[in-house]
């Protein structure tokens, strides 16, 4: 399967040049360790804000230099540090085991931010479909255990609500997109009644005040739009800060395929990076 990611899609993303500084560390986590990669666009003159990022994937797929590419493009772009959690993934590693990884990356950046050139009061998390769903669950820790303040949490084309299995019909156009998540419970959950567990499915959070600015990606054909859409409702109804973009004509992680739509994808990044660069302050003129 790592084989087929490399070969038809991992080689349309946008490719870029190794930046100033990439250095694999290795982390302590709950009952073992696990990987951050670190992407430093240019030599750290002042500590430069930081974005943790956690790949997609569906909790049992992905290696980090799957996604150099995303992260060099957005290090470039966004002008911060870009540290990748290499989380223990399924079925070997079962729910809780990603989120409670991610969430221990997330302190370590914090904790190491001197060492990384990262400053400490700009850091912001994000992810992509499981990654965006991980993303969503640290900020809920985040705020539920004593920190860290997050500046932004970007969720791009997220799992929102692991019960939903409900196919996405266009039924004037012929489309039905089946949902995979039957086989993602099967791998990710040790026991299905975990799927309405908040750290598993956040839309099922009963509480999503106070939660940090978000960014919401969402695409058109895409069996996962319709629980995306729903959990900016949800987080603008809490009084969260919320920018929702659903892009017309993609399906679930296209994006990104600069290859094949090189302007869509060049948009696409390019709305990422300027939320988070005002997030973080930096001028997005």
């Amino acid at each position: 399967m790592h084989a087929a990611m490399e070969n038809n899609i991992v080689g349309f993303y946008a490719q870029h040049e190794p930046l100033a500084s990439e250095i694999d560390y290795r982390v302590p986590a709950v009952a073992g360790e696990i990987g951050i990669r670190v992407y430093t666009p240019t030599p750290v003159a002042t500590p430069l804000p930081c974005h943790v990022y956690l790949h997609g994937g569906s909790f049992w797929l992905g290696r980090l230099e799957h996604f150099d590419p995303l992260c060099r493009g957005l290090a470039k772009e966004a002008g911060c540090i870009v540290a990748a959690v290499d989380y223990r993934l399924a079925p070997e590693h079962k729910f809780p085991t990603a989120p409670e990884d991610c969430y221990a990356g997330l302190l370590w950046v914090v904790e190491h931010a001197a060492a990384l050139g990262v400053d400490a009061a700009r850091i912001s998390v994000g992810g992509v479909s499981a990654g965006g769903n991980l993303a969503a669950v640290v900020a809920l820790m985040a705020r539920d255990r004593g920190g860290p303040d997050l500046a932004l949490q970007v969720l791009e084309i997220p799992i929102t609500d692991l019960t939903h299995d409900a196919p996405l019909r266009a039924d004037d156009e012929g489309v039905v997109l089946e949902s995979d998540k039957p086989q993602v419970r099967s791998r990710y959950l040790s026991d299905p009644a975990h799927a309405v567990d908040p750290h598993a499915s956040p839309l099922f959070a009963t509480n999503l005040r106070d939660l940090p600015p978000a960014l919401i990606m969402t695409a058109e054909y895409d069996p996962l739009r319709a629980e995306g859409a729903a959990y900016a409702r949800r987080l603008a109804e809490a009084g969260v800060v919320v920018e929702h973009h659903c892009w017309e004509g993609q399906f679930h992680g296209a994006q990104p395929l600069a290859a094949l739509i090189p302007s869509e994808a060049a948009a696409y990044q390019s709305t990422t990076a300027r939320a988070l660069r005002r997030a973080y302050g930096l001028d997005v003129e």
